[in-house]
């Protein structure tokens, strides 16, 4: 934990100005259009097991062809940028264009269950999404209070024995089990869980991304 704090400390102003920054993009979700947040979906739907500088990327191109685009067109346009998984990932994102009004689904499932509702809608209605990329999205569109376990943050959970392993495999129950470690790290260092989750992914990958 002393380990932690001091690289958490070791954090320079601009770096820091750059993750409020992110933050703020992220609230101001809520005031986006559902084509926008559509376009966030495609972009978590694209982060699995891939590079996020990568899914940017193709996001911003998907988001250039429109809402015509076809299966056959986006495995191209994933080949292009080597993508993987560029045939299956394609696919998905045609089928995700079905939840054309999932900001206003999501927002109404929060009304009544919250976050942890709106994620398990995500998991079970959303193909390719799973709890890591559900949570990814909602921490995107300016919701709080879970965590994203990819491997930065269990690697950094794991080296400042947060956790003893790193799990072979991240299922649901062992998913709920490290997210309620990183959530009572949050509350210990009294920040919030979707800003620790930026900054310890900034210190792994040296990048503030999304």
């Amino acid at each position: 934990m002393k380990q932690l704090l001091k690289r958490l400390e070791s954090i320079d102003m601009q770096t820091r100005h750059q993750i409020i920054q992110r933050l703020q993009e992220f609230q101001s979700f809520k005031n986006k259009s559902s084509k926008e947040w559509l376009s966030e979906l495609n972009y978590c739907i694209l982060t699995a097991n891939s590079k996020a500088s990568t899914a940017i990327i193709v996001q911003k191109e998907l988001d250039k062809k429109g809402d015509k685009i076809t299966v056959e067109e986006a495995t191209v346009l994933l080949r292009k940028h080597n993508h993987r998984f560029h045939n299956t990932k394609a696919e998905r994102i045609i089928k995700a264009k079905e939840h054309k009004n999932i900001k206003e689904t999501l927002q109404a499932i929060i009304k009544k269950e919250g976050v942890i509702g709106a994620r398990n809608w995500l998991v079970k209605n959303v193909e390719g999404i799973g709890m890591k990329e559900a949570s990814h999205y909602l921490r995107n569109t300016g919701h709080d209070g879970i965590a994203i376990l990819d491997r930065h943050i269990i690697s950094t959970m794991k080296e400042n024995g947060i956790i003893d392993e790193e799990p072979k495999l991240l299922d649901t129950k062992t998913y709920l089990e490290l997210e309620k470690r990183f959530l009572n790290l949050s509350k210990k260092l009294n920040i919030r869980p979707a800003e620790l989750d930026l900054t310890l992914w900034c210190l792994k990958s040296g990048a503030v991304l999304k």
